[in-house]
């Protein structure tokens, strides 16, 4: 399958590491122009001086809707749009049952995993308007729909975020503003490896083979901001099925 994101502008929160680092890679090599967002450009810095001209690196905490904005206008300033906006910033320290976990922690993992996305959604959707149209992809998880041990923020703040996915979709698809979501499964990043050393719920006792590569990952959200994903709108798209990796090209 051909993409072709010429002239196409991306911001991709989290991008240091792992699937945000993945996706900005392979959508710059597809030809867009990428913003690397992160609360530290130490590793931004270096990923969009190997990609070249086409990345800028921005600090940028999901946290904090003044960031988000800020990246946002960077974008603009830089390279003239923004046509996609990939919501990808998530943790899931520290791992722990309610009656175990630190209030002040739990706080802050609703403020990036789920007022992130939110911050996301409110500063891209006034720009993409005027533009007439866009495409916001939010990294969901399969924890959105499940309960898991020791992931009650993760999996509370996934449910939300699948719920703005819906809402944004409602208001913005007669803008020409997809709005749709991404489940990947598990996926091989550090985020994973915290998991593991957890030794909670089954999810922490999968093989490192399991989980896919954060390329996977990266060229399906390539995927989504194409024609193609338009029936997956509003919702999560599976990569967890065989289906859904045919869909994208990623098995025969």
């Amino acid at each position: 399958m051909s993409i072709d994101l010429s002239g196409k502008t991306a911001l991709i929160t989290g991008a240091s590491r792992g699937i945000g680092e993945a996706a900005a890679r392979i959508m710059a090599g597809y030809g867009a122009n990428v913003v690397l967002a992160a609360r530290s450009t130490r590793d931004t810095a270096r990923i969009a001086a190997e990609i070249g001209d086409k990345a800028l690196a921005v600090t940028c905490d999901v946290a904090q809707y003044v960031d988000v904005e800020n990246a946002v206008n960077q974008a603009l300033e830089s390279f003239g749009s923004l046509d996609i906006l990939v919501n990808n910033a998530g943790v899931i320290d520290p791992i722990a049952r309610l009656e175990d976990s630190d209030p002040e922690a739990w706080d802050q993992v609703v403020d990036i995993n789920f007022k992130g996305v939110y911050h996301g959604l409110r500063s891209a959707i006034p720009v993409m308007k005027r533009q007439g149209g866009g495409v916001i992809i939010n990294i969901s998880s399969g924890a959105a729909s499940s309960a898991l041990e020791g992931w009650s923020h993760y999996c509370a703040t996934k449910a939300a975020v699948l719920s703005l996915t819906r809402c944004a979709h409602a208001e913005c698809a007669a803008d020409n503003i997809r709005v749709v979501g991404l489940s990947p499964g598990t996926v091989a990043t550090d985020m994973q490896r915290a998991i593991k050393t957890s030794g909670v719920n089954p999810i922490s006792q999968l093989d490192w083979s399991m989980h896919i590569s954060p390329d996977w990952v990266g060229e399906t959200i390539a995927w989504l901001t194409t024609d193609a994903a338009r029936p997956y709108d509003g919702g999560d798209f599976s990569l967890k099925t065989e289906e859904g990796r045919r869909a994208v090209g990623l098995i025969a």
